[in-house]
């Protein structure tokens, strides 16, 4: 019989870009961490409050407007701590108050909740993603049959390539990703599945990947995102 993990993942879908903002659990400590708090921030604290646990940490997966205009409104509740990636901080340059600065392959203990910080650039530079056993916090790097965009402030999609191949290729297949907006048919996939479905894993071309990135996807697949058969990602003459 497999163990019940120590830590409970909570999701809401919050704000007018259907972001996914998580409440991490600790069971055994009643001490909780929010992920990218942002918009209806209520929400948040009273699924806080509703749990019996108290806001100890906050995770940022990257620090686009939209994945972090809550963060005051958390902080104004809780003397939590702000957490992100050194990169991350050096691109935002917001001046933040003794901010909780990680490298990728840091871990965050959450009472007895382990939480590892991977370093996934190319939404951002700093862009994070955060692996609770199983289970992955993709931000804007992984989406369910899609991935963020790179033609933004620090996007790079030479680098979004690279990082989309190296979690492909370290992280079991089994891996459950959580991304940071509900842009497809389901909430939820396994790593597995995306690399049957999504598109963005299935080149083996870096020069195609970006022109796919930058120059097709978004003219021609429309969301909800759904599967996409390997070979029919974009015709072999390039638009």
């Amino acid at each position: 019989m497999t163990p019940e993990p120590p830590f409970v993942i909570h999701a809401l879908e919050l704000g007018p870009m259907e972001n996914f903002v998580y409440l991490i659990e600790d069971r055994a400590s009643g001490r909780a961490a929010v992920v990218d708090p942002a918009w209806e921030v209520p929400e948040v604290l009273e699924l806080a409050r509703r749990r019996g646990v108290r806001i100890t940490d906050i995770l940022l997966t990257h620090s686009h407007h939209d994945h972090i205009n809550g963060i005051e409104e958390v902080l104004a509740a809780y003397d939590a701590k702000l957490h992100l990636l050194k990169e991350e901080a050096r691109f935002w340059d917001a001046g933040l108050e003794l901010p909780s600065l990680h490298h990728g392959g840091d871990h965050i203990a959450l009472g007895e909740t382990d939480i590892e910080v991977l370093h996934t650039p190319g939404h951002t530079p700093g862009s994070a993603c955060y692996r609770l056993g199983g289970q992955l916090i993709t931000g804007d790097t992984l989406f369910v049959f899609g991935c963020g965009r790179c033609d933004l402030a620090g996007g790079d999609p030479e680098q979004m390539y690279h990082t989309l191949k190296d979690m492909t290729q370290k992280l079991p297949a089994e891996t459950v990703i959580l991304p940071g907006h509900n842009y497809a048919v389901k909430a939820t996939s396994t790593l597995a599945e995306q690399q049957e479905g999504n598109p963005f894993l299935h080149f083996d071309d870096r020069d195609r990947f970006v022109h796919y990135r930058m120059h097709y996807h978004d003219r021609h697949r429309y969301g909800p995102y759904g599967p996409v058969c390997r070979g029919h990602e974009m015709p072999d003459e390039r638009a």
